[in-house]
């Protein structure tokens, strides 16, 4: 059942005119009544960071005593917080460190490791030229450890984050204000959930994530900027952030749950007889078109399947109108540092290679990410295959917990992916857009509650888990839905 909802707008109509009258002052000299607060047209350039002073301060730990003793140890020490402008300021070592601590080595998220944010900036994607300034943060103690990092990025656009706000980007233009530049916490062109502020595993670790919490509100006050946001942190980091002054905003994904299947055929059994029925047509429909699937990992994906696969996803964007956001040697540069971790589903009719999808395999997880196939070519089902049933059949077999399969999508539905919550958080400097963002939110949860409901009142997961879902988002150029 596809439920088409167009998520309210807190800029349209009798809100426009709230906003407007809401941020414009009262002034007691003018004859009109409104003063402007400041009026900035033009393009929206790509934006060179500040020349400040890039180190946050400094910062006093307190080591607490152990657990069951009395008394608190003043073992107090100095944790510098500072800015880098490239990831490869800061060791693979330290920075995997801080993320394997954040999420545990069994949830261990790829996307968050030095590799793949290394990649993305080494090849050209996340950098100033396309509107992403790295400006990650790092703490150290004073024996110079890492004790914390942050992904972060100056912005100025929106594109490529798969949590939308150009509409409160426009009503800051129409108020004649700036919203660009952005302070952005995430992984770029990445809608997976995990940990943001990546913090190391000791007695001091509550102190540390709450001194990286509050340096990024001080560099959105330093750099000036309208707005800090944090897309897809973990539940637990939503929460905490909610505490420390930052709205709340939710959304939605599809998920496979491994309930401990042995095989893809007992996977099937816990589906309802239409929708078995369905999956086995559409994966015979492979055979019969002469196809052979394949999976492929670390050492066996040669260079030239990744100039193949580059191709498939030039195909891919251009047909949805979209921006490549990625470079040909990004996937050879993230190969390369990612190994077993890269999971390559392929297609091949006869020995020609004609379609692919991206893989990233996590410590519990496989994440679905780009999918691309021939131009002008059509092969039936075989998104369906190379997207879903395939990933499934590889978390069976590597005994993992999940597949994540990427953002839209109702279609997931009938093919054993069931809706989950997502979730970002915002922090607006300028107190009246702050209180208009925030009663938008509140209606925005409203009415994705209301297609969740529909949803699960719809056939389409009657026999399934119902986990609790709150939005559907349109969709972004560059991903596979």
């Amino acid at each position: 059942m596809a439920v088409a909802v167009a998520a309210p707008s807190p800029f349209l109509g009798h809100t426009s005119f709230r906003a407007r009258k809401t941020l414009f002052k009262r002034c007691p000299q003018s004859d009109v009544g409104f003063s402007i607060k400041a009026l900035f047209w033009g393009p929206r350039k790509a934006v060179e960071p500040a020349k400040l002073d890039l180190s946050i301060g400094d910062f006093s730990l307190t080591e607490l005593g152990s657990e069951g003793d009395s008394t608190i140890v003043d073992k107090a020490r100095k944790l510098s917080v500072s800015v880098v402008s490239s990831i490869s300021e800061i060791s693979p070592t330290e920075w995997d460190a801080c993320s394997i601590d954040a999420s545990g080595p069994e949830k261990f998220n790829p996307f968050l490791s030095h590799g793949f944010l290394s990649s993305l900036e080494e090849s050209g994607c996340a950098v100033k030229e396309t509107g992403w300034v790295p400006q990650h943060i790092v703490a150290r103690d004073d024996c110079d450890n890492v004790l914390g990092v942050i992904p972060l990025y100056l912005k100025s656009h929106s594109y490529g984050e798969y949590v939308f706000d150009q509409s409160w980007a426009d009503a800051y233009y129409t108020y004649g204000s700036r919203y660009y530049p952005k302070l952005q916490c995430c992984v770029p062109f990445t809608p997976v959930t995990g940990p943001r502020i990546l913090v190391r595993d000791t007695n001091y670790r509550d102190q540390v994530f709450d001194i990286l919490v509050s340096a990024l509100v001080t560099l959105t006050l330093k750099f000036e900027v309208s707005s800090l946001h944090i897309t897809f942190p973990s539940e637990k980091e939503w929460g905490k952030l909610k505490e420390m002054g930052f709205l709340q905003r939710i959304g939605m994904q599809y998920h496979w749950k491994n309930r401990n299947y042995k095989s893809f055929d007992e996977f099937l059994m816990d589906m309802k007889q239409s929708k078995r029925k369905n999956i086995r047509q559409e994966r015979k429909k492979i055979s019969t078109q002469n196809l052979t699937m394949k999976r492929l990992r670390g050492y066996e994906i040669k260079a030239n399947h990744w100039d193949t696969f580059y191709k498939f996803y030039r195909n891919t964007t251009d047909n949805k109108w979209g921006s490549a956001y990625l470079t040909r040697d990004f996937f050879h540069n993230m190969a390369s540092k990612m190994g077993d971790q890269v999971l390559l589903v392929t297609a091949e009719e006869g020995d020609e290679l004609v379609a692919g999808a991206l893989n990233l395999i996590g410590g519990d997880t496989i994440y679905g990410r780009l999918w691309g196939c021939l131009p002008r070519a059509y092969y039936p089902s075989l998104h369906f295959e190379s997207c879903y049933y395939q990933a499934i059949e590889a978390a069976i077999e590597l005994n993992l917990d999940k597949v994540e399969a990427g953002a839209q999508g109702e279609h997931k539905i009938q093919r054993g992916y069931m809706p989950v919550t997502t979730y970002s958080c915002h922090y607006i400097l300028d107190e009246d857009f702050r209180q208009i963002i925030s009663d938008f939110l509140v209606r925005e949860r409203a009415q994705l509650e209301h297609v969740m409901k529909i949803l699960h009142d719809s056939d389409g997961i009657a026999n399934q888990e119902k986990v609790p879902i709150y939005a559907v988002e349109p969709i972004e150029p560059g991903g596979w839905g």
